[in-house]
């Protein structure tokens, strides 16, 4: 298997608020999973690779709807099927749709002065930003993890 090794991204430098810090870490995760599916081979990017049919493309999907169900305040009503991208949806339609959530997300963020304040667009009882925050971060994080593995053994790419 060819190894195509990337740079490995450091992680970011943040000024000292805690906003600044949260929304860093969660950007610099962002970009790393985005770019660890962007130019992933096809079919391999929809192959589950485990058991349980995680695949690198269904992650990003996946993270997509998390991030509009968290910060956007849409609907999720079946998450497993999150993890399945549309057959019709090319690997860059599936990283596309992720960047353009992503800004819209920082742009809700951008007017949350408050940590301990509710998200705006929720429809119910909303957690806190910092909660939103650090939850997107560990999510995100997560499935970012499970991206260096399943890009790694498609094609030999890693690094962030």
């Amino acid at each position: 298997m060819p190894t195509n090794r990337r740079r490995d991204a450091s992680p970011p430098r943040t000024g000292s608020s805690e906003t600044a810090t949260l929304r860093a870490f969660l950007d610099y995760l962002r970009a790393s999973i985005a770019a660890k599916v962007d130019g992933a081979p096809e079919p391999q990017v929809r192959t589950g690779a485990v058991p349980s049919g995680t695949n690198l493309l269904g992650l990003l999907n996946h993270l997509t709807f998390v991030e509009r169900a968290i910060f956007l305040g849409a609907d999720v009503t079946d998450w497993q099927a999150t993890f399945r991208a549309s057959p019709d949806d090319s690997v860059a339609d599936v990283v596309t749709r992720y960047r353009e959530t992503v800004e819209r997300a920082n742009e809700v963020l951008d007017g949350c002065t408050d940590l301990g304040g509710s998200l705006p667009q929720s429809k119910r009882p909303a957690p806190s930003v910092r909660w939103a925050l650090v939850h997107m971060i560990e999510e995100t994080g997560r499935h970012a993890g499970h991206a260096d593995i399943l890009r790694e053994s498609i094609d030999g790419a890693t690094g962030r």
